[in-house]
């Protein structure tokens, strides 16, 4: 199994920043990306950011240029900063980590996800 803790949420104004970090534990050995996704109320859950064992990013189109995200060297953080945070940008954001396996022809891919934290942008 695999923990993922997130922190690092809070409230900011507009055009503030804030950064998120994921620490994850357990049987993190085969983690093949890690990333954050984000819920706003009302809304489906979305990728905002993932990035590969690699070192490959990925990003939503809205927050390409405001936000960016990193992993250290062990691969156990994951951190997103993020910039010029807009309004619409207020969501409940969560760790995720996903390992897959290629066994011959069958390809499984197990999915992991933190508790959530919080970021809201508000005057």
């Amino acid at each position: 199994q695999v923990q993922l803790v997130e922190s690092g949420g809070g409230l900011v104004q507009p055009g503030g920043s804030l950064k998120l970090s994921c620490v994850a534990s357990g049987t993190i050995f085969g983690i093949n990306e890690m990333g954050w996704y984000r819920q706003a109320p009302g809304k489906e859950r979305e990728m905002v950011a993932s990035i590969s064992a690699g070192g490959s990013t990925n990003y939503t189109a809205s927050v390409k240029g405001r936000f960016t995200i990193s992993q250290d060297n062990d691969k156990k953080v994951v951190n997103l900063e993020m910039n010029n945070l807009k309004p619409e940008d207020t969501a409940v954001y969560y760790c995720h980590a996903a390992r897959t396996i290629v066994i011959v022809t069958t390809t499984k891919r197990y999915d992991y996800w933190g508790q959530g934290t919080q970021v809201t942008v508000s005057s």
